[in-house]
């Protein structure tokens, strides 16, 4: 600078004078480095990486490219330059290097942030992502560098050690712990789950307390976000599955069989031991046949060995229209080609009620596509209730005005009718 200052009072300029066109002239060179510097670093060395990092075989750095992070890297390059050129301006050394070290701390925390952004990206592409991710660590050590990044700011800003403002922040804790109350608490929550796999993306939960039944779509420091079956979306305080109860459906997703429990209700005035002609009419269903010549046998040297007289229907055992209902239920099940053939698979009464005998099918579907899932039970339902009347079996079901006006008219036969004029006068 000094040598500059000379050559130009050469020129025959006052000494104040030459002093200002000298800075100008140096401030011009350092400007002009700096837009060179620049250019070099986005134009030449930019596109020199770029090329080889699309042309690997590796994947990982393609991210580091998307998000931008050597791009802001690149933005250091003429903040070095007027750092180191500060000593050119005494006067002002100290606002430059000051200025310029706030500039590089700020595109650090931009380069860790895209690189942090970068990191996720590259994590998601693999499989164990869905069961263990990290987004949420990653927004926790974001408020870390931010934090760091802030307290460095400031103490240039100061003139102060970073130390200063380091041990003031434990006065500060409790304003602190209130401050990120939600992001500790989804911190901790996000370490349990994801420890003990209580949920993962792709996981079809419920939680009524929030209105949510439906896949999580996103697991992120403080919510997880839910895509419910209406295409609405719920998000949730990551800390409220930890604290609340939840239902996660992953289990039958994996299982490769979904529940049906569901009950008939059985009209118990149907209920009747089986007249002769009515079990000849049964043999003729053919899952029935093996079942009932087998009965009769067995309740034929039970009336033997135990001398039965059966004068009265009441003695003794004998085959009735709902156990026969039952069983064909249960063989029904057993040879659909949409039930789990390894799982459970029951038929069962219930306890009687006011609305019948529920008759309950226990079994599962082995497609756990809802739609697929919704099929076959109806199929099966459909088919059940076409086939009861069959066995004599009246399903139950509330007079309807149908019913009344059938019964005024004397449609109805006497014990259905009766049954009306009951529930009528009550």
């Amino acid at each position: 600078m000094d040598l500059l200052n000379e050559w130009i009072a050469d020129f025959g300029m006052g000494e104040q004078m030459s002093l200002y066109v000298a800075n100008a002239i140096m401030i011009v060179i350092i400007i002009g480095l700096s837009v060179a510097a620049n250019f070099i670093a986005k134009s030449i060395v930019l596109r020199i990486v770029s090329y080889y990092i699309r042309n690997s075989k590796v994947k990982w750095d393609d991210y580091l490219l998307e998000r931008k992070v050597f791009h802001k890297i690149s933005h250091v390059v003429p903040a070095i330059i007027i750092y180191f050129s500060s000593s050119l301006f005494p006067k002002f050394q100290h606002l430059i290097e000051q200025g310029t070290a706030i500039y590089i701390i700020v595109v650090a925390l931009m380069v860790i942030n895209a690189f942090l952004n970068a990191v996720n990206d590259i994590y998601v592409t693999y499989e164990i992502s869905k069961a263990r991710p990290i987004r949420g660590y990653i927004q926790v050590v974001k408020i870390f560098v931010f934090t760091i990044g802030g307290i460095l700011i400031v103490s240039n800003l100061i003139g102060q050690s970073p130390l200063i403002l380091l041990s003031g922040i434990g006065a500060l804790s409790a304003v602190t712990m209130l401050v990120f109350k939600d992001s500790i608490l989804g911190l901790v929550a996000g370490v349990q789950l994801t420890s003990n796999d209580m949920v993962r993306v792709g996981d079809w939960i419920e939680m009524p307390k929030y209105g949510a039944d439906g896949d999580v779509v996103d697991i992120s420091l403080h919510t997880v976000k839910v895509q419910n079956w209406d295409k609405t979306y719920t998000t949730i305080p990551s800390y409220a599955l930890i604290s609340d109860s939840f239902k996660n459906w992953r289990g039958m997703q994996t299982s490769g069989g979904r529940r049906i429990m569901r009950s008939l209700s059985i009209d118990t005035t149907s209920i009747t031991i089986c007249s002769p002609e009515m079990i000849e009419k049964l043999k003729k269903i053919h899952v029935l046949k093996a079942y009932i010549a087998q009965k009769e046998l067995d309740i034929e040297r039970y009336h033997v060995e135990h001398k039965i007289d059966r004068s009265s229907n009441v003695n003794g055992r004998a085959l009735t229209n709902i156990g026969m209902f039952r069983a064909y239920i249960q063989s029904y099940l057993r040879n659909h080609p949409g039930i789990h053939k390894e799982m459970t698979c029951m038929v069962r009464q219930l306890q009687p009620d006011g609305t019948g005998l529920p008759l309950q099918i226990y079994a599962f579907v082995n497609d756990v596509r809802w739609e697929i899932f919704e099929g076959v039970q109806s199929d099966i339902f459909d088919h059940l209730l076409a086939v009861a009347p069959e066995f004599g079996i009246r399903v139950f079901q509330n007079p309807s005005g149908h019913d009344l006006k059938s019964a005024l008219q004397g449609e109805l036969p006497e014990r259905a009718r009766d049954r009306v004029m009951v529930s009528e006068a009550d």
